[in-house]
């Protein structure tokens, strides 16, 4: 008897059992958060960076080859915009002269004074061609006269001529007649000799008229053949003149090439020696020295450090699936939580109920996809929810929850298990606008 009492005592046999109430109120709570509101999200991760292309951390290059000779800085130094971070000196044998730019300049100038001698050759060459085109004019008008003179001359010693050839005529006539008359025995043998002798004479006057007529006419033909020859000697002095002058413009044109070449190189060694001091862009912190010690030497280009600047415009970029992409828009809330910030997230009625988000929204998505096959979203601060930590520093680590629509528990679930995709959060704002 006593054993069937520790039977019933152990199995309860015949008493109702406690679990049943407990089943009944877990199915119900289990029904009852079924229908909370859960708020649909994507989660990615990214890391904070800047907004602005100039706040982001930037390498500093050596902008030429050359040696270090000496550092001002050390890394975890903060400096500002102009300090000097490090001395380079040269090393290429052509900028090794101390006074090159001096010696330079003094060759531009040099050729400054040979280019403006030249300058005035051509002047003065265009004064010469000037002078040997009045001095072929005046020469020429001179000529002209001179012929018109002779032609003048010649018409009187024309006159001349026909006077004397006139009284030859008579003197010859008066001669021929008083021959016959001599013959004749009319006249005397002197009065003959008178006749034969005047009629000499007038055939002398007749020859020097001639003569004259003659010379005068050489004088004019020789001074048309020198008015000809001015045009041919004047006009090769003014071809030489004119060749110097081409000659004199070429040195000015070539000494100009070379006065702009030098003072090129002017310029550029002086801009040259600006390079020896590497200095600091911006304002910010020194990470990340490259080089160490002194008398390194380095290339033109060569990393030396990284300045990462003082940064009051943080952004945080995170990284969506394409599937994904269609949800996410530009103005789109987004909840983010910070390295080094802790989180209490809690799942329903999320983010009401959560602790140590920070507010974010949507700025930009690229349209380019990553190498890691992923579209990269740009959020910035919504300062009027809660701000984001003062402390933030580029490449900290951070994940983004970009919030879609607000459905009951059973749908997230229902819709975990078949695999679909999230509700837009485009066409249910639309809905509701439509409301």
């Amino acid at each position: 008897m006593e054993k069937f009492n520790a039977f019933d005592h152990i199995y309860q046999e015949g008493k109702s059992t406690a679990i049943k109430p407990w089943l009944i109120a877990l199915l119900l709570i289990s029904l009852g958060l079924i229908f909370l509101p859960w708020t649909q999200n994507i989660r990615s991760k990214g890391h904070v960076t800047s907004l602005y292309q100039e706040q982001k951390p930037q390498k500093i290059y050596s902008p030429i080859a050359g040696k270090i000779s000496q550092w001002w800085v050390k890394e975890g130094d903060t400096v500002q915009a102009g300090d000097t971070l490090a001395k380079i000196t040269e090393i290429k044998g052509e900028y090794l002269d101390p006074n090159l730019i001096a010696r330079t300049q003094e060759q531009l100038q040099a050729k400054k004074e040979s280019m403006r001698y030249y300058e005035q050759k051509v002047t003065a060459t265009d004064a010469q061609m000037d002078n040997l085109r009045n001095a072929k004019t005046y020469k020429q008008e001179q000529l002209r006269n001179k012929v018109k003179q002779l032609q003048q001359k010649l018409v009187g010693e024309n006159a001349e001529l026909v006077a004397s050839q006139n009284d030859y005529n008579l003197a010859k006539d008066q001669f021929e007649r008083n021959q016959k008359m001599f013959r004749e025995g009319l006249i005397s043998q002197t009065q003959f000799q008178q006749r034969n002798v005047s009629m000499q004479n007038a055939l002398a006057k007749k020859t020097v008229a001639e003569n004259k007529v003659n010379q005068t006419q050489q004088e004019i033909a020789n001074a048309q053949i020198e008015l000809k020859g001015v045009d041919q000697e004047y006009g090769e002095k003014i071809n030489k003149a004119e060749s110097d002058r081409f000659q004199s413009l070429s040195q000015v044109e070539s000494n100009r090439g070379d006065v702009a070449k030098l003072e090129n190189q002017v310029t550029n060694y002086t801009i040259r020696n600006g390079m020896y001091y590497i200095i600091a862009p911006q304002a910010g912190q020194i990470i990340q020295a490259q080089k160490s010690g002194i008398g390194e030497i380095i290339k033109e280009g060569e990393d030396l450090l990284t300045i990462v600047p003082d940064n009051n415009h943080v952004a945080v970029e995170i990284f969506v699936r394409p599937v994904d992409l269609p949800l996410v828009a530009s103005g789109q809330a987004v909840r983010l939580i910070f390295d080094g910030y802790p989180a209490i997230i809690f799942a329903g009625g999320w983010p009401d109920q959560s602790y140590g988000t920070f507010a974010g929204k949507v700025l930009t998505v690229e349209n380019t996809i990553n190498d890691a096959g992923l579209f990269r979203v740009i959020v910035v601060e919504d300062p009027s929810i809660k701000k984001w930590p003062r402390r933030l520093r580029i490449g900290a680590g951070a994940q983004g929850i970009a919030l879609l629509n607000d459905v009951p528990l059973w749908y997230e679930l229902w819709r975990n298990i078949n695999g679909f995709p999230a509700d837009y959060y485009t066409a249910k704002k639309a809905k509701k606008n439509e409301k």
